[in-house]
């Protein structure tokens, strides 16, 4: 499978200013090939030391902080090749190594022409005064996208068609269907890369549902290594998220997760999630002003899962969804929309979303973006609906901050006068078509 994040993976590995670097990410999200691909097409050998598998190698960083020691001895132990330059050399499961994670900052410093990368899926569990701050390099990795299922998939034709668009025009039907049943294939996998596997290269949706299964297995033993009523918090709020985006406000309550709860006794817990990247926490906007998130309404949040097909799974909505119409758009009062809509935002803007309400008249948007110094309202349609009575409610209230608006729906894509409307299978270009967009409209 090819992931578009190899392109930043070769310009660390190309820069001069390269640090030893940390790939993070949920469990399941594909860190560990990722790491040995990358290795497999840039390097001539890689050397693989995994810490939770042989938690023996954390003896070579307790008595030296010398990374040439460190790494003699790693050497003679397993029997692998290292050279500068020419090894990729990866460090697994370090997350419960804080001396590990501590002699980052002697590779750094010291051994800078070795080329370090690791991979991280929990909290650091190493003191703030320990974290080598300033010696590592971050990389985030997220889910496949809608546009990597479909390079997994072989749909090069329709990716390529993708990349080509230059103008907002309405898109032939010759691209949008096929697109359009593409999506609903992913909303069924999600971006989980074993379960994209199992559809591209299997085609076999029990191997997709058995593997999505596995993956919330595997969170749920996460959480048991927890102190157990942490650990059951987690639980409970996790398995809770489908049925907080069922209501009309998706805002997130803790009395949801279970009567009586209090956001004192659990916010530890969600605390975690968010950490463990298993779920995108939005806060409610008040004002639409810069910086965004001076603006944050901290008692106001929702919450969306990292993937949306383990929404999916979760929710326990059966594939055969696929061929019930808009059904997989639109179930769940459309949150697998917006989930998807927001993993794709998410990847393509360096600030987090937020959305907008506001209660006396009720209205909300679902998502605010942060584009260079301008902030532009989003909306979600699962279906071709596409009335806008909270876009055009927030354009009263903030026209002199509104550019431009942006929905997306099932309809095709256009722009009328300030409404740009995106299909959502191009959710993956919604900030080349903004740009397109305001483009069109300075002419």
């Amino acid at each position: 499978m090819e992931r578009l994040v190899l392109t930043k993976l070769l310009e660390w590995k190309n820069s001069e200013y390269r640090k030893p670097l940390l790939l993070k990410g949920a469990r399941g999200v594909g860190k560990t090939w990722l790491l040995k691909e990358f290795g497999n097409r840039y390097y001539q050998n890689t050397a693989y030391f995994n810490f939770e598998d042989s938690p023996e190698y954390q003896q070579f960083f307790e008595t030296t902080k010398d990374a040439h020691r460190i790494l003699d001895n790693l050497i003679m132990a397993s029997g692998q090749n290292i050279e500068k330059t020419h090894t990729l050399i990866i460090f697994d499961e370090i997350h419960g190594c804080p001396n590990v994670i501590n002699a980052l900052k002697y590779f750094c410093e010291n051994a800078s022409d070795y080329h370090l990368a690791c991979a991280v899926s929990q909290d650091l569990k190493t003191s703030p005064s320990a974290f080598p701050v300033g010696k590592v390099d971050f990389l985030q990795i997220n889910p496949m996208t809608f546009t990597e299922f479909l390079m997994a998939n072989n749909d090069l034709n329709l990716v390529n068609f993708m990349d080509s668009i230059d103008e907002i025009t309405p898109i032939a039907d010759a691209f949008f269907n096929p697109l359009y049943e593409k999506l609903k294939m992913y909303f069924v996998t999600g971006g989980m890369p074993k379960p994209v596997l199992m559809w591209t290269a299997k085609r076999d949706v029990a191997k997709i549902q058995s593997s999505q299964s596995k993956i919330l297995k595997a969170y749920e033993a996460d959480f048991k290594k927890l102190k157990t009523c942490l650990a059951q918090k987690c639980s409970l709020i996790y398995k809770s998220i489908p049925t907080q985006l069922n209501g009309n406000n998706k805002k997130f309550t803790f009395k949801a997760v279970k009567e009586g709860a209090r956001k004192r006794e659990y916010e530890t817990a969600l605390h975690y999630l968010e950490n463990y990247q298993l779920v995108h926490k939005i806060y409610r906007c008040n004002k639409p002003n810069l910086p965004i998130a001076a603006y944050d309404d901290l008692s106001a949040f929702k919450i969306y899962l990292s993937d949306v097909g383990l929404l999916r799974r979760l929710s326990q909505l059966d594939p055969s969804a696929f061929i019930e119409g808009n059904r997989l758009f639109t179930e769940f009062k459309g949150a697998l929309s917006e989930n998807y809509v927001l993993q794709a935002l998410v990847n393509q803007f360096e600030v987090t979303p937020r959305y907008w309400s506001q209660n006396n008249p009720p209205y909300e948007v679902d998502f605010l973006i942060q584009r260079a110094n301008d902030i532009f309202p989003i909306e979600v349609k699962a279906d071709t609906n596409t009335k806008a009575t909270s876009l055009k409610k927030y354009k009263e209230l903030f026209k002199e901050q509104t550019k431009l608006r942006v929905r997306f729906s099932l309809d095709n894509l256009r722009l009328d006068e300030d409404m740009l409307n995106i299909p959502l299978f191009l959710a993956d270009k919604a900030d080349k078509l903004i740009g397109l967009a305001l483009k069109q409209r300075q002419l």
